[in-house]
């Protein structure tokens, strides 16, 4: 019944936390402890209830399916970290993928020779690098599942300001494909709020001069939107920003300036709704995030470095949190 308790706790904090601010991290724990003490709890109960026999099927298909589940998982990862390679080129937040998927690997390998060989030490370290593994699969799997919920956001209120970040031009000057698909977004909402509220929000484009890039990134956006025929009357240019932080600070300066009381959205690419959610919390935006579409190959080593981004964020908590795992360990092991 314990466990029950827990996971009936988790989601009323869960949903406590979605009715206040959608946009918190904690609200991705709660729901993946809930989830998961729920499950436990469940195929425990499935396991009391079976014949000895049965009981002992439903273990082994368990871990059966844990087992071919991680190596599907590592196949598709390796796969699609080679392919990242080959159109992205050898960049490190491109390899991501590749390095998982290979992690995987290494630690079923670590695994099965300290079962196999019954070395001490080497079960030890077995034993404690799963376990940190299992918390940032853990934490990584609420990232995913509750940034995924989180995209299904609609914005129905009336909108003052369309904020659409910026992420690099190609050439130098050209808007590339992410970038429009960004835009394209935020025109979409532009045009979605006049229909509804028979008024246009201004629809600031955010991004600075990157050292490779001949014009700020926000002033090729704002061309790629009058060339698409959205009024540039309606266009304002934030040109100073170079991280998604200073796109936000930066943008709500402008926001404050005009309209004190302001309602916006921001849009980004679906991979990078949920941490710039986070951070649209912290600098105070008032308004959520939206997501525009992503090229399929992109996503997975895309996730896995914005989740990387939100560990460093919290690196200290997540620090303790492995050192509390590691010592509790510790203590039942010897």
């Amino acid at each position: 019944m314990l466990i029950y308790l827990l996971a009936g706790v988790s989601s009323l904090l869960f949903i406590l936390g979605v009715v206040t601010d959608p946009r918190r991290f904690s609200n991705a724990v709660f729901l993946g402890l809930a989830v998961t003490l729920l499950t436990i709890g469940l195929i425990g109960e499935a396991v009391k209830a079976a014949p000895g026999s049965l009981a002992e099927a439903i273990r082994v298909a368990l871990v059966a399916l844990l087992v071919t589940s991680a190596g599907v998982l590592a196949a598709y990862l390796i796969g699609n970290g080679v392919r990242m390679v080959r159109k992205e080129g050898r960049r490190l937040g491109n390899l991501l993928s590749l390095l998982a998927g290979l992690g995987i690997v290494a630690l079923g390998i670590l695994l099965v020779a300290a079962i196999s060989i019954g070395f001490r030490p080497l079960t030890i370290a077995a034993a404690l690098t799963f376990l940190v593994v299992t918390y940032f699969a853990f934490l990584f799997a609420c990232f995913v599942g509750y940034g995924f919920l989180y995209g299904l956001i609609r914005v129905r209120e009336r909108l003052d300001y369309v904020v659409v970040l910026g992420s690099g031009l190609i050439g130098g000057s050209r808007v590339p494909p992410l970038l429009a698909s960004r835009l394209d977004r935020g025109r979409a909402v532009c045009a979605d709020q006049a229909d509804a509220h028979a008024r246009l929000p201004i629809l600031i484009t955010s991004g600075g001069q990157g050292p490779d890039e001949e014009l700020p990134e926000a002033h090729a956006m704002a061309q790629y939107l009058i060339d698409q025929g959205f009024p540039a009357d309606h266009i304002v240019r934030e040109d100073k920003s170079r991280t998604t932080e200073e796109n936000l600070r930066f943008s709500k300066a402008i926001m404050e300036r005009s309209v004190a009381d302001y309602r916006c959205a921001v849009v980004t690419n679906n991979f990078h709704v949920f941490r710039s959610a986070l951070l649209a919390r912290d600098t105070e935006i008032r308004g959520q995030v939206l997501g525009s579409p992503t090229a399929r190959y992109f996503l997975p080593s895309a996730t896995l470095r914005e989740f990387a981004a939100i560990v460093m964020s919290r690196k200290l908590m997540n620090l303790a949190a492995c050192v509390l795992l590691i010592q509790q360990c510790w203590v039942t092991i010897w």
